[in-house]
Formats: structure tokens, C-alpha cells, sequence
């Protein structure tokens, strides 16, 4: 541990350096599959601004409990999907997968197709339920 701060103490510009890249890669990874954000502002997205919310799990966990008026789309088919989905283009669109994993790069790619306003449920459907918030059968 000792060499660690003599490492640090020894080489500042060096480790500021790399402190930057690792803030910048966390924050350019945030930000590529669209704004994360919590039950709360999903409920308030969904009532307010009229949000369409697209569940990235498959259709066993999605017949178990889902997000009322959630439409699914499972990871798995995205690719002969999206088609069905440019109808939402100008609308705020909001992806939930099962822990948050999935979300981000389905983001990513419905950004570069040309959606407006992507964002992602933090912590996925395992967040919402935790929250205690209703789910449709």
C-alpha cells in the first residue's frame, strides 16, 4: 500500500491523467444507450409526457408481471423488430430490462436509428418491484 502513495506522490500528472479517462469512459458510457433514471420519473414521465415504455425481456418474465402498458420487445429479437417501433420516434421512449443490463445497448442503437428521447429504467424491473410499484399480469 506503501508503494501505491509513493507511486501516486511520485508521478501526480500521471495519475490525474488516468482519474480523467476513467470519469470520461464512465460518463460517455452512461450517456450512450440514454439518460438512466428511477421509478419515480418513469411514473411521471409515463403520465406527464406520455413516455412508451418498452420491456427488453423475454415474454415468460414479461407474461409474469410487467409495467402497465409496456410493450415487449425481447432482446433477443430486437434486430427484427425495430421496425415496429418508428411510430415512437418523437416520443420519450423508456427501456426496461430485467436489472438494468440489457437497456443500454438497445439505447444506443435506437439513438443512432434516429429516436429522440431515450432513456433507460436504473436497476430494471428488479428496481421497480422494489419499489413496490403495481405490476399488470
Amino acid at each position: 500500500m506503501q508503494q501505491v502513495f509513493e507511486f501516486i506522490g511520485n508521478h501526480p500528472i500521471l495519475v490525474g491523467v488516468f482519474i480523467a479517462l476513467v470519469i470520461a469512459l464512465i460518463v460517455t458510457e452512461r450517456k450512450k444507450g440514454g439518460e438512466s433514471i428511477n421509478a419515480q420519473t418513469l411514473v411521471r414521465l409515463v403520465n406527464k409526457a406520455d413516455a412508451v415504455v418498452i420491456d427488453l425481456r423475454d415474454k415468460k418474465e414479461f407474461s409474469a408481471g410487467h409495467i402497465a402498458s409496456a410493450v415487449n420487445l425481447p432482446y433477443a429479437s430486437f434486430a427484427n423488430r425495430t421496425g415496429e417501433f418508428n411510430q415512437y420516434k418523437e416520443r420519450p421512449v423508456v427501456l426496461v430490462c430485467k436489472m438494468g443490463q440489457h437497456s443500454s445497448a438497445i439505447g444506443g442503437k435506437l439513438l443512432k436509428e434516429g429516436f429522440s428521447d431515450v432513456k433507460r429504467l436504473s436497476g430494471g424491473m428488479t428496481e421497480w418491484m422494489g419499489s413496490n410499484l403495481p405490476v399488470v399480469k
